[in-house]
């Protein structure tokens, strides 16, 4: 059953294939193309688009490309009437060539060893952490409505200013696909020496090495853009390397047995996905009609460590307006104290 609303995929490989996937499951009329006409004529016969084409109707457009076209193509985009994001793996280069209102930077932690639109899947979002980049010039209309839909696809929205999220993700994405690739090369390497290498391979190699089989075409734009992220990201961790080292070379069993414990406590603590409705807390912030507001609140939420979910922005015929969003309930006063700090006046409120 058709939703009524518009959107438009420009890319339609593994990831802008799995947002159409998951859009038309929700009733939208979706729209794509491609450099390679091929490629879009698939994402038709698999379901990902309803037709090939552009679409100045389109309520949302989704800039699925490689990273050195994406600034290029968001602008094209902004010349419809609809909001704009990407899925580009960086974003402070992207934010600041586009530089206009409806546009939000956004980068879905999401993706899979298989490749193209054939790998598409219309659930390859849900319990994904997406992240969004607003910046102080960001229409607050235009972020709530991005926002909204990428939740709508079962994405968990954290929202971070594009050079922080170009630093941590040099940590926790970019740095670990090069290091798996390098492991993996190491083994390869190994096992023209040694046939049996490769056959050996458990769960654990096969796990920290998935990652590896990614189509490497996109890494090339990823790594030129965030160089200075990533080069430090390698320095830490050949740091970390050497302290492991260390301490296998010098027999310390205590201290290894404690640098071990510090990285398994961490890994078990990952963050999970949403809370149930009943664990929730709405929090409504009324906020000042000036720019860089909606940056300064969706943020300083994020840098706490708190998730929000369903951000609505409600309008005042006065001027300004007010933030609704949930939270978990347990991090409600802690969201609110931070605001009461940065001079908000934020209610808090349990659904249940």
């Amino acid at each position: 059953m058709s939703s009524g609303r518009r959107a438009l995929v420009v890319g339609t490989g593994l990831i802008g294939g799995s947002v159409g996937l998951a859009l038309r499951a929700q009733g939208w009329h979706v729209t794509g193309r491609d450099l390679d006409e091929a490629r879009a004529a698939r994402a038709v016969e698999l379901g990902a688009l309803d037709a090939v084409g552009d679409d100045g109707d389109a309520d949302i457009t989704f800039v699925a490309t490689p990273v050195g076209s994406v600034a290029s193509e968001a602008r094209r985009a902004l010349e419809g009437r609809g909001v704009v994001t990407d899925v580009g793996g960086v974003k402070s280069p992207i934010v600041n060539a586009v530089a206009d209102p409806r546009f939000v930077g956004g980068h879905p932690m999401a993706g899979s060893e298989q490749e193209g639109v054939d790998g598409a899947d219309a659930s390859l979002f849900e319990g994904a952490t997406w992240v969004l980049t607003p910046t102080d010039d960001t229409d607050p209309s235009a972020y709530a409505e991005i926002r909204n839909v990428v939740s709508s696809l079962g994405a968990d929205v954290v929202a971070l200013r594009p050079e922080d999220h170009d630093e941590l993700v040099a940590l926790v994405s970019h740095v670990p696909h090069l290091t798996a690739a390098a492991l993996m090369s190491t083994a390869a390497a190994g096992a023209e020496e040694h046939a049996a290498v490769l056959r050996l391979a458990a769960g654990g190699f096969r796990d920290m090495t998935r990652v590896a089989a990614g189509h490497p075409g996109i890494w090339l734009d990823i790594c030129a853009e965030n160089r200075g992220a990533i080069v430090a990201g390698i320095d830490g961790l050949q740091s970390a390397l050497s302290e492991m080292r260390a301490l296998v070379d010098g027999g310390d069993r205590d201290g290894l047995l404690a640098w071990l414990e510090r990285a398994r406590a961490a890994r078990v603590n990952l963050p999970t996905t949403a809370p149930r409705p009943e664990e929730l807390a709405e929090i409504r912030v009324p906020v000042p009609d000036r720019p860089g507001v909606i940056a300064e609140v969706t943020t300083l939420v994020s840098e706490l460590g708190v998730n929000m979910f369903d951000l609505e922005t409600v309008h005042s015929a006065e001027g300004g307006g007010v933030f609704v969003f949930l939270v978990d309930a347990a991090a409600a006063d802690l969201v609110r104290g931070a605001l009461l700090a940065r001079h908000y006046k934020p209610s808090a409120q349990r659904l249940a």
